[in-house]
Protein backbone atom coordinates (compact mmCIF):
# COMPACT_ATOMS: atom_id res chain seq x y z
CA UNK A 1 0.00 0.00 0.00
CA UNK A 2 1.33 3.51 -1.13
CA UNK A 3 0.21 6.08 1.29
CA UNK A 4 0.77 9.86 0.69
CA UNK A 5 0.43 11.95 3.93
CA UNK A 6 -0.51 15.72 3.09
CA UNK A 7 -0.14 18.15 5.81
CA UNK A 8 -1.36 21.67 5.98
CA UNK A 9 -0.15 23.54 8.27
CA UNK A 10 0.59 27.86 7.99
CA UNK A 11 3.48 27.09 10.31
CA UNK A 12 4.18 23.46 11.03
CA UNK A 13 7.46 23.94 12.64
CA UNK A 14 5.65 25.55 15.59
CA UNK A 15 3.50 22.91 16.02
CA UNK A 16 4.04 20.72 18.27
CA UNK A 17 1.49 17.84 17.34
CA UNK A 18 1.14 18.45 13.42
CA UNK A 19 4.83 18.50 13.41
CA UNK A 20 5.52 15.02 16.01
CA UNK A 21 2.75 13.19 14.19
CA UNK A 22 4.14 13.58 10.62
CA UNK A 23 7.90 13.00 12.04
CA UNK A 24 6.24 10.03 13.91
CA UNK A 25 4.73 8.60 10.27
CA UNK A 26 7.85 9.42 8.19
CA UNK A 27 10.31 7.33 10.56
CA UNK A 28 7.52 4.68 10.85
CA UNK A 29 8.27 3.38 7.55
CA UNK A 30 4.97 3.60 6.37
CA UNK A 31 4.65 6.47 4.76
CA UNK A 32 5.42 6.69 1.51
CA UNK A 33 5.36 10.56 0.54
CA UNK A 34 4.82 13.04 2.87
CA UNK A 35 4.71 16.55 2.17
CA UNK A 36 4.00 20.47 4.33
CA UNK A 37 1.39 21.70 1.44
CA UNK A 38 2.16 25.31 2.90
CA UNK A 39 6.22 24.84 2.70
CA UNK A 40 5.43 23.90 -1.22
CA UNK A 41 2.90 26.40 -1.99
CA UNK A 42 3.12 29.86 0.18
CA UNK A 43 2.22 31.67 -2.07
CA UNK A 44 -1.02 29.59 -2.66
CA UNK A 45 -0.32 28.98 -6.47
CA UNK A 46 -0.84 24.95 -6.53
CA UNK A 47 0.30 22.95 -9.23
CA UNK A 48 -2.67 20.73 -9.99
CA UNK A 49 -1.12 18.38 -12.58
CA UNK A 50 1.50 17.36 -10.00
CA UNK A 51 -1.37 17.10 -7.22
CA UNK A 52 -3.40 15.08 -9.64
CA UNK A 53 -0.27 12.66 -10.43
CA UNK A 54 0.62 12.19 -6.77
CA UNK A 55 -3.17 11.12 -5.91
CA UNK A 56 -3.45 8.47 -9.08
CA UNK A 57 0.14 7.06 -7.44
CA UNK A 58 -1.06 6.46 -3.83
CA UNK A 59 -3.53 4.29 -2.27
CA UNK A 60 -4.94 6.18 0.71
CA UNK A 61 -4.57 9.98 1.18
CA UNK A 62 -4.00 11.36 4.37
CA UNK A 63 -5.17 14.75 5.04
CA UNK A 64 -3.34 15.77 8.07
CA UNK A 65 -4.43 19.76 9.41
CA UNK A 66 -5.66 22.17 12.96
CA UNK A 67 -9.29 22.89 13.06
CA UNK A 68 -9.66 26.55 11.92
CA UNK A 69 -12.45 27.97 13.05
CA UNK A 70 -14.42 24.76 13.15
CA UNK A 71 -13.24 23.89 9.22
CA UNK A 72 -10.55 23.92 7.70
CA UNK A 73 -6.98 26.11 6.67
CA UNK A 74 -7.81 28.01 3.53
CA UNK A 75 -4.72 26.16 1.63
CA UNK A 76 -6.29 23.32 2.20
CA UNK A 77 -9.95 24.55 1.07
CA UNK A 78 -7.93 25.99 -2.37
CA UNK A 79 -6.82 22.32 -3.06
CA UNK A 80 -9.79 20.71 -2.69
CA UNK A 81 -11.36 23.43 -5.50
CA UNK A 82 -8.23 23.61 -7.51
CA UNK A 83 -7.22 19.89 -7.70
CA UNK A 84 -10.75 17.48 -6.93
CA UNK A 85 -11.31 18.46 -10.83
CA UNK A 86 -14.30 17.48 -13.02
CA UNK A 87 -13.77 14.12 -14.89
CA UNK A 88 -10.75 13.35 -12.86
CA UNK A 89 -12.22 13.22 -9.27
CA UNK A 90 -15.78 12.94 -10.15
CA UNK A 91 -18.00 13.60 -13.29
CA UNK A 92 -18.55 11.05 -16.18
CA UNK A 93 -14.92 10.05 -16.53
CA UNK A 94 -13.96 11.11 -13.04
CA UNK A 95 -12.97 8.34 -11.76
CA UNK A 96 -9.45 8.70 -10.96
CA UNK A 97 -9.50 7.92 -6.89
CA UNK A 98 -12.25 5.44 -7.15
CA UNK A 99 -11.44 2.83 -4.28
CA UNK A 100 -8.36 5.27 -3.16
CA UNK A 101 -9.08 5.76 0.82
CA UNK A 102 -9.37 9.16 2.06
CA UNK A 103 -7.89 9.63 6.17
CA UNK A 104 -8.54 12.61 7.90
CA UNK A 105 -5.72 13.58 10.14
CA UNK A 106 -7.05 16.83 12.59
CA UNK A 107 -5.63 18.75 16.05
CA UNK A 108 -8.37 20.32 17.62
CA UNK A 109 -7.56 23.15 20.01
CA UNK A 110 -10.85 23.13 22.29
CA UNK A 111 -11.84 20.21 24.84
CA UNK A 112 -13.74 17.21 24.60
CA UNK A 113 -16.63 18.83 26.41
CA UNK A 114 -16.47 21.44 23.81
CA UNK A 115 -17.93 18.78 21.17
CA UNK A 116 -20.15 16.36 23.13
CA UNK A 117 -23.24 17.10 20.49
CA UNK A 118 -25.38 17.95 22.92
CA UNK A 119 -27.31 21.70 23.58
CA UNK A 120 -25.61 23.85 21.63
CA UNK A 121 -22.26 21.96 20.86
CA UNK A 122 -21.22 19.48 17.93
CA UNK A 123 -19.01 16.71 17.38
CA UNK A 124 -15.67 16.23 15.42
CA UNK A 125 -17.49 13.79 12.87
CA UNK A 126 -20.41 16.25 12.29
CA UNK A 127 -17.43 19.13 11.23
CA UNK A 128 -15.90 16.63 8.89
CA UNK A 129 -19.01 15.54 6.84
CA UNK A 130 -17.65 17.80 4.02
CA UNK A 131 -14.68 15.54 3.98
CA UNK A 132 -17.44 12.60 4.19
CA UNK A 133 -19.34 13.56 1.33
CA UNK A 134 -16.45 14.75 -0.63
CA UNK A 135 -15.28 10.97 -0.53
CA UNK A 136 -18.75 9.73 -1.45
CA UNK A 137 -18.38 12.29 -4.73
CA UNK A 138 -15.25 11.14 -5.64
CA UNK A 139 -16.32 7.01 -4.80
CA UNK A 140 -13.31 7.07 -2.26
CA UNK A 141 -13.07 5.05 0.80
CA UNK A 142 -13.76 7.85 3.67
CA UNK A 143 -11.75 6.00 7.18
CA UNK A 144 -12.63 6.53 10.20
CA UNK A 145 -11.48 9.86 11.12
CA UNK A 146 -8.65 10.84 13.76
CA UNK A 147 -8.47 13.34 16.24
CA UNK A 148 -6.83 14.99 19.44
CA UNK A 149 -9.16 16.93 21.57
CA UNK A 150 -6.81 20.01 23.27
CA UNK A 151 -3.97 19.74 21.16
CA UNK A 152 -2.69 23.47 22.09
CA UNK A 153 -2.51 22.42 26.19
CA UNK A 154 -1.88 19.16 25.28
CA UNK A 155 1.54 17.73 26.92
CA UNK A 156 4.12 16.41 24.48
CA UNK A 157 3.94 12.58 26.14
CA UNK A 158 0.22 12.57 25.14
CA UNK A 159 0.94 14.03 21.92
CA UNK A 160 3.50 11.56 20.64
CA UNK A 161 1.07 8.56 22.32
CA UNK A 162 -1.46 10.11 20.15
CA UNK A 163 1.16 9.86 16.77
CA UNK A 164 2.17 6.28 18.04
CA UNK A 165 -1.12 5.11 17.51
CA UNK A 166 -2.19 6.54 14.57
CA UNK A 167 1.66 4.95 13.37
CA UNK A 168 0.22 1.49 14.83
CA UNK A 169 -3.32 1.61 12.56
CA UNK A 170 -2.04 3.62 9.66
CA UNK A 171 -1.33 1.13 7.04
CA UNK A 172 -3.84 -1.31 7.83
CA UNK A 173 -5.44 -2.59 4.86
CA UNK A 174 -8.89 -3.59 6.81
CA UNK A 175 -9.73 -0.19 7.48
CA UNK A 176 -10.47 0.18 3.75
CA UNK A 177 -13.51 -1.15 4.22
CA UNK A 178 -14.67 1.64 7.11
CA UNK A 179 -17.84 0.01 8.33
CA UNK A 180 -16.80 -3.21 8.91
CA UNK A 181 -13.76 -2.44 10.53
CA UNK A 182 -15.88 -0.21 12.81
CA UNK A 183 -18.17 -3.53 13.58
CA UNK A 184 -15.30 -5.16 14.16
CA UNK A 185 -13.86 -2.72 16.19
CA UNK A 186 -16.87 -3.03 18.22
CA UNK A 187 -16.90 -6.48 18.25
CA UNK A 188 -14.02 -6.54 19.92
CA UNK A 189 -14.13 -4.10 22.35
CA UNK A 190 -17.71 -6.01 23.50
CA UNK A 191 -15.83 -8.94 23.91
CA UNK A 192 -13.08 -7.35 26.30
CA UNK A 193 -15.91 -6.09 28.44
CA UNK A 194 -17.54 -9.37 29.04
CA UNK A 195 -14.37 -11.00 29.69
CA UNK A 196 -13.40 -8.18 32.31
CA UNK A 197 -16.94 -9.28 33.74
CA UNK A 198 -16.80 -13.05 33.74
CA UNK A 199 -19.32 -13.56 31.60
CA UNK A 200 -17.51 -14.81 28.08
Amino acid sequence: MKILNLVFHPNLQGSRNNNTWKTQLEESGKITTSRDLYSEYPDFQIDVEKEQALLAEHDRIILQFPFYWYSMPPLLKKWLDDVLTYNFAYGPDGEKLKGKDMQVVVSVGGREKFYSGFDIFTTVPDLLRPFQLTANLTQMNYLQPEYMFNADAAEQVTIEEFGRQLVAKIDDPKRSNPRQYLYDSMSSDLETVYEDLGIA
